[in-house]
């Protein structure tokens, strides 16, 4: 008999127009998918799991974060781009075996879940071998993670007698071994794409070569955009005249785009993931997030680096809604010498960032980003009934002003619980956190060791 459960008395904020909100409403799950939404559902067949005082939110969906820094956690607080680059690109990154992109991953994929996302876009660009793939790839189905692989490169200084990374195509082999792998199918927890440099680091030929490959392949190319100058100046002006530019293409960042571009890219169909608080930390630039709603798009969100931050979405959603405000507040006081009349953007539209923006960057939208009939069962559950979120006036602004990963009480992946009465159910934690630890220490130990022969 298919195992059904019935989630009981729940304030439900589906973020999908036909279903709408329901102050209390049951949520009705089966073989991994939502059966039904409604007041209230008879199923007595049902493990019936009470959520009364519960919010129920579309799972989140992280879509930018670089998992294998997991195990660097803090150590690039006080970095610069600049230093970012020299010290982790050029140095750290480069110490990595293949265990240690594997347990960073896995405490990384688990982190995620912990703070109720559902799905990460895991977009890994430390990976010289395919034993660093493989154990990336891994790490993530271990999890019980909803996950994108972003196939990326590494980004070391090259050795005499070696090309810049700029001037290596993206690995076809590589890439279509994944695909003959853990990725021959499109409707598990597993999805692909390429993490790629795209005209901003990357010679024309390559990015170019890179476009085509994404196209042929049928995944989503994303690169970074922004962080010193162009490797390829007018590189997008070229592939948008080539007819290379279009659906599929994510750009992360963006901070840098001139607004004629901007609009260029967003009327092809382009998709943008913006990481407010690590852009705004690292000297990328002030978030596209503005300029992208007044062209009638949203952006997803990210979280970039948890070397840098913190790694949970509702509070990369506060960021987002905070910084946005406080740009649209200081060009109303520019222009007009007072405050906007009302507030510009709204904390429902910072939720959607996070859930149906995230799906749809993916083009996942279909299966996940809302709670609905058909869709996949992703679903966390946020505990409303703690000191700080008392009296639960607006659900939306609970979520995205005052909660914060402790408040997360379940998650359900597919169906499935991943975290349940505030634990995550993943077993020996303990075990993984002390193999984190002396991975992260190693890494450290050896490049200061490094530097001190040098």
């Amino acid at each position: 008999m298919t195992r059904r459960i019935l989630l009981s008395g729940a304030t439900i904020l589906s973020m999908d127009p036909a279903v709408g909100d329901l102050p209390r409403g049951d949520i009705l799950v089966a073989d991994g998918k939502i059966v039904a939404i409604a007041p209230r559902i008879e199923a007595e067949d049902a493990e019936r799991v009470d959520a009364a005082g519960r919010i129920a939110v579309p799972g989140f969906v992280n879509a930018h974060m670089h998992s294998w820094q997991t195990g660097l956690r803090g150590l690039a607080a006080d970095w610069t781009l600049l230093e970012y680059f020299r010290w982790v690109h050029a140095g750290l990154a480069t110490l990595f075996r293949p265990e240690d992109i594997g347990i960073a991953t896995l405490v990384g994929a688990l982190g995620q879940i912990d703070a109720g996302t559902t799905t990460l876009v895991d977009w890994c660009h430390n990976n010289p071998t395919p034993a660093h793939t493989d154990a990336a790839v891994e790490a993530l189905a271990e999890s019980g993670i909803r996950a994108a692989f972003f196939h990326g490169s590494p980004k070391p200084d090259p050795k005499p007698g070696e090309p810049h990374f700029s001037e290596v195509p993206h690995p076809r082999a590589e890439v279509e071994r994944l695909l003959r792998g853990r990725f021959a199918g499109d409707d598990g927890l597993l999805t692909l794409g390429l993490a790629i440099l795209g005209p901003h680091y990357a010679t024309m030929e390559v990015a170019r070569a890179d476009f085509r490959l994404a196209r042929e392949l049928g995944v989503v190319a994303s690169m970074h955009q922004g962080g010193g100058a162009a490797k390829t100046p007018g590189g997008w002006e070229k592939l948008i005249a080539e007819g290379l530019v279009g659906r599929g293409i994510n750009i992360v960042h963006g901070n840098d785009l001139p607004d004629d571009l901007l609009g260029q890219l967003v009327d092809l169909g382009v998709s943008f993931s913006v990481t407010p608080e690590n852009e705004m930390t690292q000297g990328h630039g002030f978030p596209i997030t503005g300029r992208l709603l007044a062209r009638g798009v949203a952006p997803s969100l990210g979280v970039d680096l948890e070397s840098v931050l913190a790694g949970d979405m509702m509070g990369v959603a506060r960021v987002a809604l905070g910084m946005q405000r406080a740009l649209d507040n200081a060009d109303s006081r520019q222009r007009t010498g007072a405050i906007p009349p009302t507030s510009t953007v709204s904390v429902r539209q910072a939720l959607s960032w996070v859930t149906i923006e995230g799906a749809r960057m993916l083009g996942l939208d279909h299966r996940i980003g809302s709670l609905a009939p058909g869709k996949q069962a992703d679903i966390t559950l946020i505990d409303a009934r703690a000191l700080h979120l008392q009296p639960l006036h607006d659900p939306a602004a609970a979520v995205v002003m005052q909660a914060g990963r402790g408040d997360v009480e379940a998650v359900m992946v597919a169906g499935r619980f991943v975290k349940r009465d505030g634990r995550l159910l993943a077993g020996g934690l303990d075990d993984e956190l002390e193999r984190l630890a002396a991975s992260g220490t190693r890494i450290v130990e050896e490049l200061r060791r490094r530097q001190q022969a040098a």
